[in-house]
């Protein structure tokens, strides 16, 4: 029996400020099939949230709450010294106005998933990682919490009974230990996208992705992280959709 595959095509959206500067948001969204949408700490605001949530509902793409560091000027992406119960509160906070802009709107809130150094730091952080995966579960038991693949928030997620999804990313390098290579260092992104989508490819359909030390590390891909921030963020979009079509991988959200 021909194996079947499976994925979600996940991607940041509603990062910018003012209701009508939203980048390529509106090109993107029919490409994708969730979106995480910045909750105003790390981007967006009232009037962005509200427009990124209508332009999603529109598309019939599933919404999830992005919440991140109160760190306009890094971009969510500077690591923050937060005690489990600051992250906590943080992300129920966050969760909270966007859930209050899908309820206004008529949609339901899907899935978390959180934002640069937040999302980084409780991949290998166990107690803030318990902190946010308790903070969803006590917000919306409901929803899914997607998590680097793998990462200590997927499993303290797993260990509350929330429904979790592994992560992945599209234009990103991995380290042997299964962790992204830092933006910091040199290599971190993918820019030819030829082999941006065929190692998403592989991670769907093989479990695994070639890490910077050389050596395949087995992953397990439940949804696949495409940034929509980029020059060519749309056209890639489109190629990664192609490929994934032709390759007989059915797109929906997780």
């Amino acid at each position: 029996m021909k194996q079947t595959f499976t994925v979600d095509l996940n991607c940041d959206l509603g990062e910018s400020f003012g209701a009508y500067r939203l980048g390529n948001d509106e090109a993107i969204l029919p490409l994708v099939t969730s979106a995480n949408i910045a909750c105003g700490f790390h981007a967006g605001d009232p009037g962005v949230m509200k427009k990124t949530v209508r332009l999603a509902l529109q598309q019939g793409v599933a919404l999830g709450a992005h919440p991140g560091f109160q760190d306009l000027a890094g971009f969510g992406r500077r690591d923050m010294a937060v005690s489990p119960e600051e992250a906590h509160d943080l992300v129920v906070y966050q969760i909270g106005a966007l859930t209050g802009f899908i309820k206004a709107e008529g949609g339901v809130l899907h899935h978390v998933k959180p934002h640069g150094a937040l999302y980084n730091m409780a991949s290998v952080n166990a107690p803030l990682a318990e902190a946010i995966a308790e903070a969803v579960y006590k917000v919306s038991p409901e929803v899914v919490l997607y998590g680097l693949a793998g990462s200590d928030l997927v499993k303290a997620g797993e260990k509350l009974g929330l429904k979790t999804a592994h992560e992945v990313f599209a234009d990103r390098t991995y380290q042997q230990d299964g962790t992204l290579t830092s933006r910091r260092l040199p290599n971190a992104l993918i820019t030819n996208q030829q082999e941006a989508v065929q190692q998403v490819v592989r991670m769907v359909k093989e479990g695994k992705v070639l890490s910077q030390q050389g050596v395949d590390v087995s992953i397990k891909a439940d949804t696949v992280c495409i940034h929509g921030d980029g020059a060519h963020a749309v056209e890639f979009a489109q190629l990664l959709r192609e490929e994934l079509t032709r390759q007989d991988i059915t797109l929906q959200a997780f």
